[in-house]
């Protein structure tokens, strides 16, 4: 995560302690010194929704061999035992599990952050309630645009009025609540509305997303934005934060899953203002760029361990035969121990990259389904040649 907040305004939220720590850049097996990674844990493959680009493949059917309560509660007991600092619990759609309440509130009783991402549309105010109550640290809804935009997204009429109200449900009951966006062609033009929204909705936080080509996201491949479209949305996004920060409208702006942003910022703000330049070159340089397999790590609802929710095809372990912590510090599989020291293993434009120490040649998933090479160069990066020291 690139967090535009902390970089441009030096506003600092919770997750910014994780990502821009001094001694987050020299972990090996965790976010920070003495941490084990934040983990995404998708608790369930099911959902009510189907969205085009669902890395998951979810759908409104019974998965087997998922993981039990206790199983689940086993699962928690190693990741607090790891010091695993955030549990994100992920689906599908998280809330259909029966036991989310029991679990949420279990790793919050073990030390450990619960936070939730949904597609929003169970949370009534009732669930909101109980959400706030168990000490919930932050739920993320996902919305792709507005009302016709994202229910053809999300393959289903009413989701955006459904999601829109269980965000007003979060909001009345002052649980923190944010925004999940997935940019691509089809609604870059939805980004202004969306900020628009937020003000609106008085929503504390909005996460865009650059798309990883994962699950039936790799049908999507065609329709990513291009470089100047991204260029286009980063200005968008850098514009709007700034009104916000003007305007004393305390706003946590991120973007994720494409470490050139962080480049970008700083390339913007070099010719502008070269002290800020160097600020948010010293952040983005502790951060270390792209750090799954190391500070971020996934487990499937049937308890297989991932680089990172994108690249479930790769698994290091299973939760149910061995301990989180084992799984992640077992140096023998050539993927898990490459993602750990990567960039003599990257190719391409990554590896020719000046600026590969900041991005740490950013998402492995998205060059592996373009070329098929799981350390090519991220087809997603949208510096130019001449930016990354090429020419």
């Amino acid at each position: 995560m690139i967090s535009l907040t902390r970089l441009l305004f030096n506003e600092e939220y919770f997750g910014d302690s994780l990502r821009y720590s001094t001694d987050s850049r020299g972990a090996v097996h965790g976010a920070a010194s003495g941490m084990g990674p934040v983990v995404v844990w998708n608790s369930t493959r099911t959902c009510n929704l189907k969205c085009v680009h669902c890395y998951m493949d979810s759908d409104a059917r019974k998965y087997k061999g998922e993981l039990s309560t206790e199983e689940a509660k086993r699962f928690i007991d190693d990741l607090a035992e790891f010091k695993v600092p955030v549990l994100l619990f992920s689906g599908g759609e998280p809330l259909i599990r029966p036991d989310f309440f029991e679990l949420a509130e279990y790793a919050r009783d073990k030390g450990i952050r619960p936070t939730l991402s949904t597609n929003g549309t169970l949370i009534t105010r009732e669930v909101a309630q109980r959400i706030k109550d168990i000490g919930v640290g932050y739920v993320g809804i996902s919305l792709d645009g507005l009302r016709e935009v994202n229910d053809k997204f999300r393959g289903r009429p009413g989701a955006f009025q459904a999601a829109m109200q269980g965000i007003q449900n979060c909001v009345a009951v002052n649980q923190r609540v944010g925004l999940r966006f997935t940019i691509n062609s089809h609604n870059l033009a939805e980004l202004d509305n969306i900020f628009d929204f937020i003000e609106a909705e008085n929503i504390n936080r909005v996460c865009f997303y650059h798309l990883v080509y994962s699950g039936r996201g790799n049908q999507m491949v065609e329709e990513d934005v291009s470089p100047t479209e991204s260029r286009q949305a980063m200005e968008t996004i850098i514009r709007r934060a700034v009104d916000f920060e003007e305007r004393g409208l305390k706003k946590e702006v991120l973007t994720v899953d494409n470490h050139c942003d962080g480049v970008y910022l700083y390339l913007r703000a070099l010719e502008e203002n070269p002290e800020k330049a160097q600020s948010i070159k010293d952040l983005i340089s502790r951060n270390g760029g792209n750090r799954s397999g190391i500070a971020f790590g996934a487990v499937d609802p049937a308890g297989y361990v991932h680089p990172d929710q994108f690249t479930q095809h790769i698994s290091f372990g299973n939760v149910r035969e061995r301990k989180f912590g084992d799984i992640w510090t077992d140096m023998s599989h050539p993927i898990l121990s490459g993602l750990k020291d990567r960039q003599p293993l990257l190719k391409g434009r990554c590896s020719r990259c000046r600026f590969l120490d900041i991005c740490n040649g950013n998402f492995r998933t998205r060059a592996q389904a373009v070329s098929g090479d799981f350390w090519d160069s991220d087809p997603a990066c949208y510096l130019t040649d001449e930016e990354i020291g090429l020419q």
